[in-house]
């Protein structure tokens, strides 16, 4: 039972292990085990609460004050890596509004110390991920518009990526968000983030890139307008597989929308066939660990490449886009993209691998219940959280994102 410390964490330890070890099937709760195991509970929240409240005075205390007691930047450094901690929870995080928190963690993004911007940034970015509750409140008060300004034109450049990161959570399944990123030219602060020579950054803005041009096919306009298309080709040649997986896949969205010939991807000096080029020859070079490291990239070379040049690549007359020790061939993307998506997944089996089922029909998936058992029947059961999510899904973040989220 709580005592004046605090909750009794050894015995509630051990009450939970001798109550799910495994052994024996679940018995109900006595009155007494439940009533001690709710005040153990409930003064763990009321603690946490209590320590959100004395974090949000202390960030509400002017800097030139907190210097004055002598509070250290490393010690307010600690105070909101602790806050981080406790708003992982969405309850908490939905709780710091409540408990006038929020809105001076708002503030720290505008501290005169960069270190405490960029941790402020990573605090927000755990309030508001898979949040639309905070991801509101943060909408509400003014929080994009501060992320943004960071975003953009910080002088530091970890700063710069931590507020990247946290609108990549705050605009994710958001679209009011998504609107308000548009209009505050977000995009052009995209391409300059991808212009930088700092990897993380133009990691974190390839994975939001990925997501927002998946979520709306349109934007593929604003990407080939702006010119992100040389500069995703040159990332595609980056040394960072991540940065090179996210360009491609970026260039793979741009291209199914039909986008890419109309601003000149596929042009007479044919950069992007060198590009590719010289990945199927590095892949060719790779050992058997690297070239299963890289199913990923090497999909999305050959997607591209028939994209773009109607032809399969040389991976697949290498025997290189499908290993041995892997299962099956990866989607037939680049035939299908000028399908919308939803009609290209519910396209029959028949329509990828060629196989004649017009006599055979294809059981029903069962929504609800445990139907009969078939020789043909399949299940798959899965639950994802995020993103992320990139994203997130996938993006992609996507994808996840990569993303990813984007730290």
């Amino acid at each position: 039972m709580a005592g004046s410390n605090g909750p009794n964490w050894d015995g509630l330890l051990k009450w939970s292990l001798s109550h799910s070890d495994g052994t024996e099937s679940t018995r109900q709760l006595s009155d007494e085990d439940r009533r001690w195991f709710m005040e153990a509970m409930q003064a763990q929240t009321m603690d946490v609460v209590k320590r959100m409240k004395e974090i949000s005075i202390v960030m509400q205390t002017p800097q030139e004050v907190l210097e004055a007691q002598g509070v250290t930047v490393e010690e307010m450094e600690g105070l909101l890596e602790e806050l981080q901690e406790h708003v992982e929870s969405i309850d908490m995080a939905n709780d710091l509004h409540t408990i006038g928190g929020l809105v001076p963690l708002l503030g720290y993004l505008k501290n005169p110390h960069a270190s405490l911007r960029a941790r402020a940034a990573e605090v927000v970015s755990t309030i508001v991920q898979n949040n639309p509750k905070s991801q509101q409140l943060v909408m509400e008060a003014n929080g994009l518009e501060l992320l943004l300004s960071n975003f953009i034109s910080d002088s530091d450049i970890t700063v710069r990526t931590k507020a990247l990161g946290a609108i990549s959570s705050l605009i994710r399944h958001n679209k009011p968000a998504i609107v308000a990123f548009r209009l505050a030219n977000g995009y052009a602060a995209l391409r300059d983030a991808l212009s930088t020579e700092d990897v993380r950054f133009q990691r974190k803005a390839l994975y939001m890139i990925q997501y927002l041009l998946q979520e709306n096919t349109a934007d593929c306009n604003v990407a080939a307008e702006l010119g992100f298309l040389r500069l995703l080709t040159h990332l595609a040649s980056s040394e960072d597989a991540d940065v090179r997986e996210a360009a491609l896949q970026s260039l793979l969205e741009i291209t199914r929308a039909g986008k890419a010939e109309a601003a000149g991807l596929t042009d007479e000096e044919g950069k992007l066939r060198q590009v590719l080029q010289d990945r199927i020859t590095d892949i060719r070079q790779m050992s058997p660990d690297d070239l299963g490291a890289a199913k990923e990239e090497r999909q999305l070379v050959d997607s591209l490449w028939q994209a773009c040049y109607n032809e399969p690549s040389a991976l697949r007359a290498n025997g290189l886009l499908l290993l041995p020790e892997e299962d099956e061939l990866p989607p037939d993307i680049a035939s299908k993209h000028f399908e919308p998506p939803l009609r290209a997944w519910a396209a029959p089996r028949s329509a990828i691998t060629g196989s004649n089922t017009t006599d055979k029909k294809e059981n029903p998936v069962l929504l609800l219940g445990a139907g009969p058992v078939t020789p043909s029947g399949n299940s798959e059961d899965s639950r994802n959280r995020d993103s992320a999510g990139n994203l997130s899904g996938g993006a992609g973040n996507l994808s996840g994102g990569q993303e990813g989220t984007i730290s």
